[in-house]
């Protein structure tokens, strides 16, 4: 009985001891799981008189505190701790009120806002509060015209600002924007949306089936599937010029387009040659190779887009789809996923990890659901993010604290959000049925 004790003891200790390792490399890859900054930020200010005022401070204030709060980096303090006087320029900051119980922050984001005709402009300050001798960070000036949608955008500029200059260089997400299908027109056309769900409107107006929308690396077009011709047939749209723009016909059904970092190349499936096989080809459409050739589907190929060397794809040949990886010339073939069903998988921008959809134990009867997993490609390590509802299409984030994804929960497919640990799943779509996001490079 004692020897057994002891072995469930070792069991358990070494699971946690596994949990514990998993955990550090999630952190390390994803740049989370440092100590997070105790940040303070207390509502803007304002002394114009201008009605326009009130609303354009209100979105400002709440897009700057979600921003803030949605970033990973941050420990924000709850406003029930700050002083009564709160300050709109560097003038009114006490320094020990901010950096003393009950606040006891580390930062300061504090400014105001003023309309003046038809500008709106913006001063803020990010303020070291436990640095007496020098406590400014940060000091910016904005002004924009009046609108609601240009306070949005000034938030979205200063919360990149403080993010940067606290979260180890790395840009900030707030000006970020997402792709995605969605069937609220009456048809599947492109969307777009900025990072936290807001403005969403529609791109493509085909009137058929648009699938797999991917942004190119200068943000300027999007690639997709367009059934338009009755055939999956890749097609290009401008967000410069808002149409749709002219690619070849490639013969054969061509699905699950993907950019290089450099945005030269496109790699997709095609079934041009008979079989589902990865091709590469420049933007334009032309000079396409192949890459694969074996029996089974070969499709979903992602480039690493740090190294441009690996390439991620999804292959039916063992039978049940697998995930790969392979040389970004074909060679050196290697399957990274050993069990059950794994689809969709993508680079994350410091080409360390995978992210991916994988119903680990498929088959009638199985546990399990269909979830997204993130995997250390070269040791293996997995770890699992979600656990509710049918997960797929994950999709990284430019500093790689995010991943965006679709599920099913509550019977209806939406577009979710998390951090790159699993932690803060938020949804960020409702009307119709909303799938395959895609993240933009910046």
């Amino acid at each position: 009985m004692l020897r057994r004790c002891f072995i469930l003891l070792f069991a358990v200790i070494a699971l946690a001891g596994a949990a514990v390792a998993q955990g550090d490399w999630i952190r390390t890859g994803t740049g989370l799981g440092v100590e997070k900054v105790r940040l303070a930020a207390p509502e803007f200010k304002t002394t114009a008189s201008d009605p326009r005022a009130t609303q354009l401070l209100k979105t400002f204030n709440d897009t700057l505190w979600n921003d803030l709060d949605n970033a990973g980096i941050f420990e924000l303090v709850s406003k029930s701790f700050y002083p009564l006087a709160q300050p709109g320029q560097p003038n009114e900051v006490r320094l020990d009120a901010w950096a003393n119980p009950p606040t006891n922050a580390a930062m300061l984001a504090f400014g105001n806002l003023n309309v003046s005709g038809d500008e709106v402009s913006v001063l803020g300050w990010l303020y070291d509060v436990k640095n007496a001798q020098s406590p400014q960070v940060l000091g910016k000036q904005y002004r924009e015209p009046a609108t609601d949608q240009n306070a949005r955008v000034i938030a979205h500029r200063f919360a990149d600002e403080i993010i940067m200059r606290l979260g180890g260089g790395i840009a900030g997400i707030a000006e970020s924007k997402l792709v995605f299908i969605s069937t609220r027109s009456g048809n599947k056309e492109v969307w777009m949306m900025d990072y936290d769900g807001a403005g969403q409107q529609r791109v493509t107006k085909d009137g058929s089936i648009a699938l797999s929308p991917a942004l190119s690396p200068d943000g300027a077009r999007v690639a997709y599937v367009s059934f338009t011709s009755g055939n999956a047939d890749l097609a290009m749209y401008s967000l410069e010029l808002g149409r749709r723009v002219a690619f070849p016909h490639l013969g054969g059904a061509n699905t699950a387009p993907s950019w290089t970092a450099d945005g030269k190349l496109l790699f997709s499936s095609s079934m041009r040659s008979g079989d589902p096989e990865v091709f590469i080809a420049e933007a334009s459409g032309s000079n396409a190779k192949r890459l694969t050739a074996f029996k089974g589907p070969d499709s979903q190929p992602v480039v690493n887009r740090k190294s441009g060397a690996q390439v991620a794809w999804v292959s039916g040949r063992t039978g049940l789809p697998q995930i790969y990886v392979m040389d970004a010339d074909g060679a050196n073939v290697q399957r990274v996923t050993q069990e059950g069903y794994a689809v969709s998988p993508a680079w994350s921008p410091n080409g360390q990890l995978l992210a991916f959809s994988w119903i680990r134990h498929y088959g009638p009867g199985a546990p399990g659901g269909q979830d997204i997993y993130i995997m250390d490609v070269t040791s293996r390590q997995w770890v699992q993010l979600t656990h509710e509802g049918s997960n797929d299409f994950p999709s990284w984030s430019p500093d790689g604290r995010h991943i965006v994804f679709q599920s099913r929960r509550g019977g209806s497919e939406q577009i979710w959000s998390m951090l790159a640990d699993g932690s803060k799943q938020q949804k960020l779509t409702s009307s119709g049925k909303n799938t395959q996001p895609n993240w933009s490079w910046k």
